[in-house]
């Protein structure tokens, strides 16, 4: 590098003060907008178009769109409904059966005689019918409840993961943004050097092919923050037109995970999907016991009243003026009894031995999704500390040197000691760099993500 320099200032001296004047300059341009090529605190873009998706007053948090989807979410709003129809079934299952009356009467064709008779039955729902049938009503709700908590577990968990898709893609589109303005500051600076012959035609050629790839690079991001927006919108029950405008920082949304000890008890005490699968235990149960109920003898109380006319075809002498009379009797009766049912030939053995196999059926699924939380909540607490020890490398020993690397590639190269190939390709290592910390937040965040919901953290749907 010293016989570069020297050599051009025996050869050049004014083109060497106005290479470094030129450096001056644009470092001074730079300081002056207050921005440095780092890591930290990149250029600016003059486009900007990132903040079309991030506001970080008037932009909607994380929080306030997991409340958006369980407030607006339509497959939600449907199951809220099937529970209110559980809710209004388990009502009339509590309602006792009605009686019932039956009216007959009878006349001879060829005579006078005719009678009539009402008669009322009460079913007494024997053999514990109808406690059985509320177990059964009150577990069908219970299953109810249960889907409605899981389905608001599952949208809150996958609208946190598209919020985060969509916040590191906005935070690349402003990153790749940002050195795009630096890219065009090179490339005008270059271009200025080889107007004034000090650099070859072909390094502005480079330079501007390097400016362009990195304007498809900030096409690509856009295109990619759109989507994510347009499937948090789906979540959020929002029109694909409607704005949308997020905020937030992954950094600051990786705050502590709940404590691993005792997570995995929590989970199978709470979790919607356990309680759901533990009311179908419950269910299956109470139908073998309404079963057995409707097996066992019942019986109707029955009461009625009747009135019969009949007579013969003769005539009488009346006792007092011996006048001719029809022989006729009318006759009035008050009916009681009991109308039994007897469980001789039927008494629902099938169904019993049905409503056992699901039990034992709802028991091994029971069991096994319990296993399965185990071994959710055991994958998510690793992938969250090897994504954490993952963005820690990149914090502590990686961003930093890269954006130091960077700049000193960049002098080196306008002193002439390095070529426009080691720039650009030290500039493309940073861009990666930038990009892959990124994508480490994201892991971290999502990995955090995966532990609130395996554990079912009352975080996860802001309770």
């Amino acid at each position: 590098m010293n016989y570069r320099v020297r050599r051009c200032k025996l050869r050049n001296e004014p083109s060497a003060r106005a290479i470094l004047l030129l450096r001056i300059v644009f470092v001074i341009g730079l300081t002056a907008g207050g921005v440095k090529l780092e890591a930290q605190s990149p250029q600016p873009s003059p486009l900007k178009s990132y903040t079309r998706y991030l506001d970080p007053v008037a932009g909607v948090s994380v929080d306030n769109a997991v409340d958006i989807a369980i407030k607006n979410n339509l497959e939600l709003a449907a199951m809220r409904k099937e529970f209110e129809a559980g809710e209004a079934l388990l009502r009339q299952a509590g309602l006792r059966s009605n009686p019932s009356i039956e009216l007959r009467g009878t006349r001879q064709l060829s005579g006078g005689d005719n009678s009539f008779m009402i008669e009322g039955g009460l079913p007494l729902e024997l053999g514990g019918r109808r406690s059985a049938r509320i177990r059964v009503a009150s577990q069908e709700l219970d299953i109810r409840r249960q889907a409605v908590g899981e389905q608001e577990r599952q949208l809150a968990s996958e609208v946190r993961n598209k919020f985060g898709e969509a916040l590191a893609a906005a935070l690349k589109l402003r990153f790749i943004e940002e050195m795009l303005a630096v890219a065009a500051g090179n490339f005008d600076l270059v271009s200025v050097q080889v107007d004034e012959g000090r650099r070859p035609p072909l390094e502005r050629n480079m330079e501007a092919v390097e400016l362009n790839r990195i304007r498809v690079l900030r096409e690509t991001a856009e295109g990619t923050v759109e989507l994510r927006l347009l499937e948090l919108r789906e979540l959020l029950a929002m029109r694909p037109d409607n704005p949308l405008v997020i905020l937030g920082n992954l950094e600051q949304l990786l705050e502590p995970i709940p404590p691993a000890i005792g997570a995995a008890e929590r989970a199978l005490q709470t979790r919607p999907d356990l309680l759901g699968a533990r009311a179908v235990e419950r269910l299956a149960a109470a139908r073998a016991e309404q079963a057995r109920s409707e097996g066992r003898f019942d019986a109707d109380v029955m009461l009625g009243y009747q009135r019969m006319q009949s007579g013969f075809p003769l005539l009488g002498i009346e006792e007092n003026t011996g006048a001719l009379l029809p022989i006729d009797e009318k006759m009035k009766f008050f009916t009681f009894g009991v109308k039994v049912t007897l469980p001789v030939r039927n008494r629902n053995q099938g169904a019993v031995a049905a409503a056992r196999l699901e039990e034992d059926a709802a028991r091994s699924r029971r069991e096994f999704g319990e296993l399965a939380v185990r071994r959710e909540i055991a994958g998510a607490h690793i992938r969250y500390d090897r994504a954490l020890r993952a963005k820690e490398i990149y914090r502590v020993g990686v961003r930093g040197q890269a954006a130091a690397n960077l700049d000193v590639v960049r002098q080196t190269y306008e002193l002439g000691s390095k070529t426009l190939l080691d720039h650009i390709a030290e500039q493309r290592r940073f861009i990666e760099t930038e990009n892959g910390y990124i994508d480490a937040l994201l892991e971290v965040y999502l990995a955090r993500v995966e532990i609130l919901r395996a554990s079912n953290a009352p975080e996860l749907i802001n309770k």
